[in-house]
């Protein structure tokens, strides 16, 4: 029974190629294995943004849901996308090649902390190290869905 008072945990929904969608708490994210970073990044609202982030890389979040995506072969993976949404709606893609350590091999997480305060309530939030422009650091994310592009 949930007490009105206390908020219900926020849940990150993974779909798309998984067939069966897996959902993923602040917490469980936490017990993966974790990375920092420090990321400078200039928000259209706030101007230039600097934090520290800790949390799973996006790669290991993906290993850990088992999508099922042919890992074998390097240029069918090529075709696969993900497209994280956050709680307001606002919407980014990643190509699968960014995050495989095979191609890319870019260390984007799913934060759980932002400046050493927990993201439990407000949910992970997507930290693009290399991007300079915020707007794909998308908060209180909801949906990660991945699969291929359809042509």
């Amino acid at each position: 029974m949930s007490r009105p008072d206390v908020p219900a945990p926020v849940q990150v929904r993974l779909h798309g190629s998984p067939d069966t969608p897996v959902g993923l708490s602040v917490a469980q994210l936490r017990g993966l294995p974790a990375h920092q970073v420090e990321a400078r990044f200039n928000c259209l609202s706030s101007g230039v943004q600097q934090h520290g982030f800790e949390g799973p890389r996006l790669w290991d979040v993906l290993r850990a849901a088992a999508p099922e995506v042919g890992l074998q072969g390097r240029k069918a993976r090529l075709r696969f996308l993900l497209a994280v949404t956050g709680a307001d709606g606002h919407c980014a893609v990643v190509s699968w090649a960014e995050i495989d350590p095979d191609f890319g091999g870019q260390q984007i997480l799913l934060a759980t902390s932002m400046d050493g305060v927990p993201l439990d309530t407000a949910g992970p939030q997507l930290v693009v190290p290399g991007d300079y422009c915020g707007a794909r650091y998308i908060s209180g994310i909801t949906d990660v869905w991945v699969g291929p592009w359809p042509g």
